[in-house]
């Protein structure tokens, strides 16, 4: 294309949400989209593809199935092109393992013509005398160094910047400073040799990260000798809410309810959901449960300590190559200290801040209370009335917890979600999409809005002499 022919759709980020809208644009003939990550190819969280883990969603969870089962791009497309219908079909499945997800993305990510990677996207800002957007890239080489700078035009931006490992403040010094391993557990895998070799090993977080860290550690760490600690903040080592019911707060209903309540409502709710999406599956705590007891068959009891309701307070190196943590508990109120060889923090993940990105778009944002971008119940970021009276919009995937709820970063809703944005840019409806998704009814229906003037307002009715006198008028469903 001209560099000066503008684009309908620019994406920033190629993870699985952007991923999921290129597939579903694809077929749309007349859109013109290009996508763009810095990264040289598409993987996904490849330091904790531990072998065994599973997805904690259904195949059916795939980037394009709930919004178009007849997609090439489904799961069971993969499958048939890699001829392994019949295996999985025999495997009866439901819930598939994380490497074979990411290798999916990545076929799907290798096919489709509209993805630029190895471009890295410096600023976004917008042109009002044309009413563009503009993208300035660059190029980046096998080494990740600077080759070509770019610029692209477009009508609509979408960010699927993602998420970034979170370290919690008192931790941040232990990760910055060399010496005794201390690590992410979004580079598990790259350590994992280090990690088995240490003497002691503290795993802090008590979601799913945090006990499939501690389980791959204790499988493979001698019995007798395993010298574990596993410590987090939540009030228990507790099981993941995935009753048929509960699982309804991950459908657009309850994403469409959420993002209509008060902002101070949606703020007290996410906190306190955790357990829908931030503790550990059923099944991986009993497999935990079952290795400690296997541990025990010969009358001794594992070296491991597991201890929920735990924050670190403080951290620093000690000589000669150890870490001492000072541990506090949040019910007993009580105070210790533990020193280990090696630290793993499984203290997930937070969504990446767009100011730096859209520091250019910075003056046309609105923002709420307390100082994070509005978003409406399309996706879109609240702008400017002039941006948006010209038919402009950003969108944005994986961005808008404190809008849309705990489904944000859930891979069921990212087909819904993905259509969604293609029928709100398009202006039709390419991808048809369901009035109703849940059994639950969020909320009670409300009734119309009464005006002052229909307060006032009196039904006449006609009485037997015909003088007509005013009476209340009827009561409103």
């Amino acid at each position: 294309m001209n560099s000066d022919t503008p684009r309908d759709l620019v994406g920033i980020g190629i993870g699985p949400f952007n991923l999921s809208l290129a597939a579903l644009a694809h077929p749309l003939h007349g859109l013109d989209a290009v996508f763009y990550d810095q990264r040289p190819a598409f993987h996904w969280h490849p330091g904790l593809l531990i072998d065994g883990a599973r997805l904690q969603v259904p195949f059916l969870a795939d980037l394009v199935t709930l919004a178009d089962p007849t997609s090439p791009w489904s799961f069971l497309g993969y499958l048939r092109e890699r001829e392994r219908l019949y295996p999985f079909y025999f495997a009866e499945r439901f819930h598939i393992q994380r490497a074979e997800y990411d290798a999916y993305c990545r076929w799907v990510a290798e096919n489709l013509p509209a993805l630029r990677f190895g471009h890295r996207v410096d600023a976004v800002r917008y042109d009002p005398e044309h009413a563009l957007f503009e993208v300035d890239h660059t190029r980046l080489g096998p080494d990740g160094q600077a080759e070509a700078p770019g610029r692209t035009r477009t009508r609509h931006l979408v960010l699927g910047t993602g998420t970034e490992p979170h370290v919690p403040d008192p931790l941040k010094p232990l990760v910055d400073t060399p010496g005794t391993p201390v690590l992410h557990a979004a580079d598990y895998l790259d350590h994992r040799a280090d990690l088995l070799a240490a003497g002691h090993v503290t795993v802090i977080g008590t979601g799913q990260s945090g006990a499939e860290v501690f389980l791959d550690l204790l499988r493979h760490r001698p019995a007798g000798r395993e010298r574990l600690h596993w410590l987090g903040r939540t009030p228990a080592l507790a099981p993941m809410e995935y009753s048929k019911l509960g699982l309804e707060h991950f459908t657009p209903d309850y994403t469409r309810y959420f993002h209509a309540l008060p902002e101070p409502v949606r703020d007290r709710l996410v906190p306190a959901q955790w357990q829908l999406h931030k503790a550990v599956d059923a099944d991986t705590l009993a497999a935990i449960h079952d290795e400690l007891y296997r541990r025990t068959l010969h009358g001794s009891w594992p070296d491991t300590v597991l201890t929920p309701g735990v924050q670190v307070r403080t951290a620093h190196r000690t000589a000669p190559a150890k870490v001492e943590l000072h541990l506090e508990h949040t019910e007993q109120h009580t105070r210790s200290r533990l020193t280990t060889d090696a630290v793993v923090l499984a203290t997930g993940y937070r969504e990446r801040p767009l100011d730096p990105l859209l520091a250019g778009l910075g003056p046309h944002l609105h923002r709420d209370h307390h100082g994070r971008p509005r978003v409406d119940e399309r996706f879109r970021l609240v702008l400017d009335p002039r941006i948006e009276a010209a038919g402009r919009h950003v969108f944005v995937q994986n961005t808008g917890t404190h809008t849309h709820g705990v489904g944000t970063p859930d891979l069921g809703l990212a087909a819904w979600r993905s259509a969604t944005i293609l029928n709100t840019l398009t202006g039709a409806e390419p991808y048809p999409l369901p009035r109703r998704t849940a059994f639950t009814t969020f909320g009670l229906p409300q009734p119309p809005p009464r005006t002052p003037a229909a307060r006032e307002a009196r039904v006449l009715t006609p009485l037997a002499d015909g003088i007509r006198a005013a009476s209340p008028p009827a009561p409103q469903r």
